[in-house]
């Protein structure tokens, strides 16, 4: 057996070299008041830079307005560009990378804030928007499969070393792979060959993209749910299918494995505690008032545990021969090293970094002794935050931007 890799180690992504194999995986920041960047968007990613993170990752740069998850979220156009070389100049100046996470958000996107069409794989009612999002056109997706090769050129232009595109969490991508909502019967429709025309083509949209631009400027990683955690949605046994045509399509340098569903089930993805009242106090009536009545069976709580992705990884690991990217439960030195013996080449990590963005420089500092336990509690109420400004309620970081 081979050693498995030192976690702290330099490390190849595609065309680019990461300083270690850690990753601050996209978490929406809420820090676009204006749809562009702010100085405490830069400083937010700054700060995890500083603390040794390989790579972080700005959430969510959108394709297209209506792809916003909501009004005030960024969107990759020209105008983008200047503060996003401020943001990723920023990073590279303390030794970090940079991602851009592109992706449409689908029948997550509020279309009232937004202030423009939401787009579905069928006719999607969101409750939050308190709208219905259309039924993609033919027209409509080779808009949006555009859009995404026009973001990560973008992206190049603003000096990522990456980008990310968001395949997972019932976003648009996904939630053209999921039975459970697209339940179209003509060419999207159907069988997963169909349901994953889209995910396969938006990311070969941007391989091409990319290429033409120059090979070797960027590396392209997506974000794929291994299961939505929901019955009849998008199963372990289908999203390996998709996962292994993705490989050989050969579009990607990466996968970073998530689960769960913005839409039905987003504790899946963090297990912990369910914030039902702090969802509760960021709505307005009625909003608020289904939350506190129904909020059980909508943010069903699922135990916390080290690595809890690592059942649903490892048979991903098992089946792929591509760099994979753990996520889910990535909070100190055992649990990195048990992803490298576990063959996995990178580790992402949310909570912990908003947390304590100085969390790599102090387990590094720490060497073999294993005493740095990270001082996120999985109370997830920093879920309820994005909807004002994303930050920790436990320890106030990244705060330190106003």
């Amino acid at each position: 057996m081979s050693t498995p890799a030192d976690v702290f180690a330099p490390a190849k992504l595609g065309p680019v070299t990461l300083r270690n194999r850690t990753i601050k995986s996209a978490t929406f920041e809420a820090r676009t008041p204006n749809g562009l960047v702010s100085d405490d968007l830069i400083e937010y990613h700054r700060l995890p830079a500083a603390g040794g993170v390989g790579m972080t990752t700005v959430a969510y740069c959108a394709v297209s307005p209506g792809g916003r998850t909501e009004g005030n979220g960024l969107w990759m156009r020209p105008e983008a560009v200047p503060g996003l070389r401020r943001l990723t100049d920023a990073v590279h100046a303390e030794g970090a990378a940079v991602s851009a996470q592109i992706g449409h958000a689908g029948p997550v996107a509020n279309a009232k804030s937004n202030k423009a069409t939401a787009l579905a794989p069928v006719r999607f009612f969101n409750p939050i928007g308190m709208r219905f999002a259309r039924k993609a056109t033919r027209d409509d997706i080779d808009d949006v499969t555009a859009a995404h090769a026009d973001a990560a050129l973008l992206a190049i232009d603003a000096g990522f070393d990456a980008v990310e595109i968001h395949l997972g969490h019932n976003y648009l991508a996904s939630a053209f792979l999921s039975p459970l909502i697209n339940r179209r019967d003509d060419e999207f429709g159907g069988s997963l060959e169909n349901r994953a025309k889209v995910a396969r083509g938006l990311v070969m949209a941007v391989r091409r993209a990319v290429d033409m631009r120059g090979a070797g400027r960027i590396a392209v990683t997506a974000k794929l749910n291994m299961t939505d955690g929901v019955r009849g949605g998008i199963s372990t046994e289908e999203a390996l299918t998709t996962a292994k045509w993705l490989q050989d399509d050969g579009g990607l340098d990466a996968i970073e494995l998530t689960a769960g569903s913005s839409l039905v089930n987003p504790m899946y993805l963090f297990h912990g505690d369910a914030p039902i009242k702090q969802f509760a106090a960021a709505f307005k009536p009625p909003l608020s008032w289904g939350m506190r009545m129904t909020g059980k069976k909508f943010l069903r709580e699922y135990p916390y545990r080290e690595a809890y992705l690592l059942r649903h990884a490892k048979l991903f690991r098992a089946e792929l021969t591509m760099p994979l990217i753990l996520l889910g439960g990535i909070t100190n030195r055992e649990t990195m090293d048990l992803a490298m013996a576990e063959g996995f080449q990178f580790v992402a990590m949310g909570r912990a970094l908003l947390a304590e963005p100085d969390l790599i420089n102090r387990i590094v500092a720490d060497g073999d002794r294993h005493s740095v336990h990270s001082a996120c509690t999985h109370c997830n109420q920093c879920m309820a935050t994005i909807y004002s400004r994303t930050y920790c309620v436990v320890t106030g970081a990244p705060d330190s931007a106003r």
